[in-house]
């Protein structure tokens, strides 16, 4: 009987770590810099640096403005284009060439702005 619960709780010690790793290291990934993201949004402000702008591509609409937005909410807009869920064809583009760290910098530059 000893050695099945000594088995079984070195197995879920293991287990336990191995997760701890993963989570923990996906975590350091995901946490933007927002000095690196304002080095990358060259891309991003020939829409979304110009107050009130409206684009004819594909349709004519006023582009929103994301300075001040959610981290959490500029991560999944970005995520949900570079996936195809969303559908506009530049942001699909832009977001396509974006590693999760780009994004996770973007985002933070663009919620650290007012």
């Amino acid at each position: 009987m000893g050695t099945f619960w000594n088995d079984n709780l070195k197995h879920f010690t293991l287990g336990f770590l191995g997760l701890w790793i993963c989570f923990g290291a996906s975590s350091a990934i995901a946490a933007g810099d927002i000095e690196a993201g304002a080095n990358k949004v060259s891309m991003c402000v020939g829409c979304h640096g110009i107050p009130n702008y409206k684009t004819a591509f594909p349709k004519t609409y006023r582009v929103p403005r994301i300075a001040g937005q959610k981290v959490d909410y500029l991560v999944s807009a970005l995520k949900a284009y570079r996936s195809g869920q969303r559908s506009h064809p530049s942001m699909k583009a832009v977001a396509g060439s974006m590693t999760d760290q780009d994004i996770a910098d973007i985002a933070a530059y663009y919620a650290s702005l007012n």
